[in-house]
């Protein structure tokens, strides 16, 4: 992304070395790890999610656009809350997914529909034709989130990380 998404309340922004204490908040904690996919566990110190961040900032330039990952920053106090990232699916590296990852402590306020939404219309300004979300099938925030950003339930597959997921699209279209 070579500039913010911005949203009435949120920035979306490139990942940075700093962020590594506010991202350690997110990934560190086990109600956000025990949904993440089976490459990414729960950050133990900042030490470590400094070295994740570090992995992360060196890849963007070479991932293939759209993909990436990025921070969510509240912009009235601009306090880090989560993340976003758009990647492509094992294990062929078709399709898109999107996934959010939000601070236990600001879920229940919007911001994973609001950011999500607002990376959606910037990947399809970006010539996407489709993105999707994947969910274990008793993660039912993340199912209602993926439906409360206009995703449509496509079925069950095993397809992705060797494991049985809901599976969510959206087109164009169909924002």
């Amino acid at each position: 992304m070579t500039a913010e998404v911005r949203t009435e309340r949120l920035i979306i922004r490139d990942w940075d070395l700093s962020d590594a204490d506010a991202a350690l908040s997110i990934y560190g904690a086990e109600e956000v790890a025990r949904w993440l996919t089976p490459q990414m566990h729960t950050v133990s110190d900042v030490s470590a999610m400094r070295s994740v961040l570090h992995a992360w900032t060196e890849a963007q330039p070479d991932l293939v656009p759209p993909a990436g990952r990025w921070a969510i920053v509240r912009a009235e106090d601009g306090e880090l809350i989560g993340g976003l990232s758009l990647r492509q699916l094992p294990p062929y590296e078709e399709d898109f997914e999107l996934s959010w990852q939000l601070r236990p402590d600001v879920w229940g306020n919007g911001y994973a529909t609001e950011a999500s939404r607002a990376l959606i219309r910037w990947a399809f300004d970006q010539g996407i034709e489709e993105l999707f979300a994947v969910a274990r099938p008793d993660n039912e925030r993340a199912i209602a989130t993926a439906r409360r950003i206009g995703m449509e339930w496509v079925g069950e597959t095993d397809k992705y990380y060797d494991r049985r997921l809901q599976v969510f699209r959206i087109r164009p279209a169909e924002t």
